[in-house]
């Protein structure tokens, strides 16, 4: 009988796992990936040249604050942190302020279940 499961053994003899079925992610589902309306709160007036980093969001001043509003995806509200992050802005929060239309969708059906 022939082992089907094969383990090849590189030069220098270290075994290489191959998983060839990967398992879900247990976090999948976790951020719903459809667009939201965003508010992200940085510390500090923005001047137009940082404002210019974020041609998606709209600004406005809240007390000694920038806040930032725009309809933002997941990978979108990632690339708005990073930047935050590469400029060396102060993030002092992130808000989401309306849930995706699918995502309203399934907590309401969730809520009619007995």
């Amino acid at each position: 009988m022939v082992n089907s499961r094969r383990r090849a053994r590189p030069p220098g003899g270290h075994l290489i796992l191959v998983m060839t079925a990967h398992l879900p992610d247990g976090q999948h589902g976790g951020m719903d990936p459809a667009p939201a309306l965003y508010a992200i709160r940085i510390k500090g007036q923005l001047g137009a040249t940082a404002l210019s980093a974020f041609p998606a969001m709209a600004p406005r001043s809240q007390g000694t604050d920038t806040v930032l509003t725009g309809l933002l995806d997941q990978s979108a509200l990632f690339g708005v942190l990073a930047e935050v992050e590469a400029l060396g802005l102060d993030l002092l929060e992130v808000r989401q302020l309306s849930r995706p239309p699918a995502a309203r969708l399934a907590q309401d059906q969730e809520e009619e279940l007995p």
